[in-house]
């Protein structure tokens, strides 16, 4: 598998409610985070992301394109939680070491109602 494929399949077990599987098989030992509302250690990150998936079995999560450059990928994603929320834009960068994710950020921003751009987020 490339580095790309390794983070997009992180990612649908992630969202899909089988983190502990997608930590056993693409998690570093010394992984770690960058999540502000989360400690920065992979079993924390892990169950956080299980719980949410647990919280909420309806939410819609897609992946629109991923770079990989080196070490580091980068994904970008829509994401509907619940089915009458609002939608997010979400990039996801990894640092691998190896075919392992050693280092991992998220940023998101919900998708406003009024948008001037009309481009959009997407």
């Amino acid at each position: 598998m490339t580095k790309k494929q390794i983070a997009e399949d992180f990612l649908y077990k992630c969202a899909s409610g089988v983190s502990r599987e997608a930590f056993k098989h693409y998690a570093a030992a010394n992984f770690k985070h960058h999540n502000a509302y989360y400690k920065g250690d992979a079993h924390t990150l892990m169950v956080a992301m299980e719980e949410n998936a647990i919280r909420n079995p309806g939410k819609n999560f897609e992946m629109l394109r991923a770079l990989e450059d080196g070490d580091l990928v980068a994904v970008h994603s829509r994401v509907k939680v619940k089915e009458q929320g609002p939608e997010a834009a979400v990039i996801h960068i990894f640092r691998f070491e190896g075919d392992k994710i050693a280092e991992f950020w998220d940023f998101g921003q919900e998708v406003p109602r009024d948008m001037p751009n009309e481009n959009g987020m997407f």
